[in-house]
Formats: structure tokens, sequence, C-alpha cells
């Protein structure tokens, strides 16, 4: 699509960078807890849309997350073809990387399609087994 054709919100998400600020309070444990409930992406099989909440969970250590930055973040999965696994690791990796935080957990809640709901949990808690089925 031609820059001139595009909406602000459109420019915007194009040129989406995750910005991270100093945490006001790097010697406090305390919890950070995000929840983005209008997260899209497409289905790379389909090529339908995929609805999810994406919920970010954190204990900062020295940096913090800049919100309009996480959203517009977010936002930019909303015509890239990619699972549920991928993307809530993806987005695992990219905060981990960007805020190296005490604690870590991404959880991506997707709504039923096809009479299918999956919820895909990432944790840097070592502590968090998870269960083989």
């Amino acid at each position: 699509m031609l820059d001139s054709l595009m909406k602000y919100g459109e420019k915007a998400i194009r040129k989406a960078q995750l910005e991270v600020w100093n945490n006001p309070h790097p010697g406090r444990n305390y919890e950070v807890n995000i929840s983005f409930a209008e997260f899209t992406c497409m289905c790379p099989r389909s090529g339908y849309p995929d609805f999810a909440t994406i919920k970010i969970n954190y204990i900062p250590d020295k940096k913090i997350l800049e919100l309009k930055s996480l959203k517009l973040y977010l936002n930019s999965f909303r015509n890239i073809y990619i699972s549920h696994e991928d993307v809530t690791n993806i987005i695992y990796s990219k905060l981990e990387k960007k805020i190296r935080p005490r604690f870590l957990e991404i959880i991506g809640d997707f709504n039923p399609r096809g009479n299918v709901k999956t919820i895909v949990r990432v944790c840097s808690d070592s502590k968090v087994k998870v269960e083989k089925v």
C-alpha cells in the first residue's frame, strides 16, 4: 500500500518500535499486568483472522514497557500469517530481550474458531512445569 493512501494509524503501526523506560522503582518487586483484548493475526493455513486477548504479566528489573509502543507492536501482527504458538513465543522472546524482567509470562488467549479454543502460555518461571499428555 502506498504511504499516501495509508491512514495515520496504519502508518504508526508500520513504523512500530517497541520502547522501554527506566524502571522508577528498580529495587522493589512489583507485578505489572497488561491485557490487550484486540489482538489479531492471520491463520497461516486458511487465511482467516484469529482474534485473541494477549496477557502480559511481568516483574520488572531495570526496564519497563512503554504502553503505546507496546500497543503498536502488538497491532503489527494483524496482517501476519502466523500460528497461535508461534506468535505467543515471538512476543515472549521480544519482550524478554527488551526488558530482561525478573519474571515474564505471556498468555495468548485465542477466541474459538471452528469450535476450537486455544490458550498458549509462555512463562519464564522454571518452577512451572508443562505436563505431558
